[in-house]
C-alpha cells in the first residue's frame, strides 16, 4: 500500500505560507471538516491535508483490520506521508484520536514537530477505578450495540450528540460523513479507540503542546484535558472555545481558528 498511500489517503498540500501545518481529522469525519477553517490559514502556512485510512473518503479496501488493530498503523501513516512530502518540521494539529495519533508520532520522532494542537483529546476514553475522564464500559457496549443493529439509527441519533450546539449544517455535514463509512469498519475503528490508553506514555512527550477544548462537550468532560496537562512530559497550555460539542472546527469554525492563531504564533 505504501507506494499509493499518498493516493489512497487524498493528501493534499495547500497554502503560500513557509511554515508548515498539518491539520488531522478525527473519528467520523474527512479533511473536509477542516474546509471553513482552511482560509484563515492558507497565506500563512503551506498546509498538509490528508483522510484518515478509516474515512469514508477512501476506498474501503485500503483498510488493513490487521495493520489498524492499534493507533500504531495510523502513526505509520502519518509518519510516512510526512517523509515522502520531505517535510522535517512542522505544526500539527489534530482532532479526538488524530490527537492521539500526534502524540504517539511526536514520541517517535519529537524533532518532527513545533508545536502538537489537541482539539478534543483524551489519553484514554474509558473509565477504570483511577480514572474518570471517560465513559463507563456498559455506555460504550451499548454504542457497540446500537451501530451493529441499526448503523443508520446510530448515526442520526449521534450526529447531533456530538456536534452540541443548534447548528443543523454541522449536523448535516458530520451525519454525510459519518454514513460515507462503511459500518464495519467504523465499529472496528471505535473499537481501536475505545481500547487505546496512552496514559502511560503521556511523560514521554516533549514537544510544546496545546489541549483545544470547548466550553461543554458530551463526549468529553473538562476532566479529560486536565489530565493532559498534568501529564504531559513537555510545556503544554489549554485554551477554552467558546462553544458547545465535540466539532468546534464545523460548528465554531471562526472562533477556533483565532483560537488556533494566537497557539500556533505563540
Amino acid at each position: 500500500m505504501n507506494h499509493n498511500l499518498l493516493d489512497a489517503l487524498n493528501v493534499r498540500v495547500i497554502g503560500d505560507g513557509d511554515r508548515v501545518l498539518v491539520l488531522a481529522h478525527g473519528f467520523g469525519t474527512d479533511q473536509s471538516a477542516w474546509q471553513r477553517v482552511l482560509p484563515y490559514f492558507l497565506s500563512h502556512y503551506r498546509i498538509v491535508l490528508y483522510d484518515l485510512v478509516c474515512a469514508g473518503s477512501v476506498n474501503p479496501g485500503y483498510f488493513d483490520f490487521r495493520r489498524y488493530s492499534t493507533l500504531d498503523g495510523y502513526v505509520d501513516d502519518l509518519l510516512f506521508i510526512l517523509d515522502t512530502l520531505g517535510i522535517d518540521r512542522c505544526a500539527y494539529v489534530g482532532h479526538s484520536v488524530s490527537a492521539m495519533i500526534g502524540i504517539l508520532a511526536a514520541i517517535r520522532r519529537p524533532r518532527l514537530f513545533t508545536k502538537l494542537v489537541l482539539i478534543g483529546a483524551s489519553p484514554r476514553f474509558l473509565n477504570d477505578e483511577d480514572y474518570h475522564c471517560g465513559f463507563e464500559q456498559e455506555q460504550i457496549e451499548q454504542v457497540f450495540t446500537a451501530m451493529q443493529s441499526n448503523y443508520e439509527a446510530w448515526v442520526t441519533g449521534h450526529a447531533p450528540l456530538a456536534v452540541g450546539s443548534d447548528v443543523p449544517t454541522a449536523v448535516r455535514e458530520f451525519s454525510r460523513t459519518l454514513f460515507n463509512m462503511r459500518p464495519d469498519i467504523s465499529l472496528f475503528v471505535l473499537r481501536t479507540v475505545f481500547n487505546s490508553d496512552l496514559r502511560g506514555v503521556l511523560g514521554l512527550v516533549t514537544v510544546p503542546c496545546c489541549i483545544i477544548q470547548t466550553a461543554h462537550d458530551v463526549l468529553l468532560p473538562a476532566s479529560a484535558a486536565t489530565y493532559l496537562m498534568n501529564h504531559l512530559g513537555g510545556p503544554s497550555t489549554m485554551e477554552v472555545v467558546d462553544t458547545e460539542g465535540h466539532l468546534p472546527h464545523l460548528t465554531a469554525p471562526g472562533l477556533l481558528a483565532r483560537v488556533l492563531r494566537q497557539v500556533l504564533s505563540g
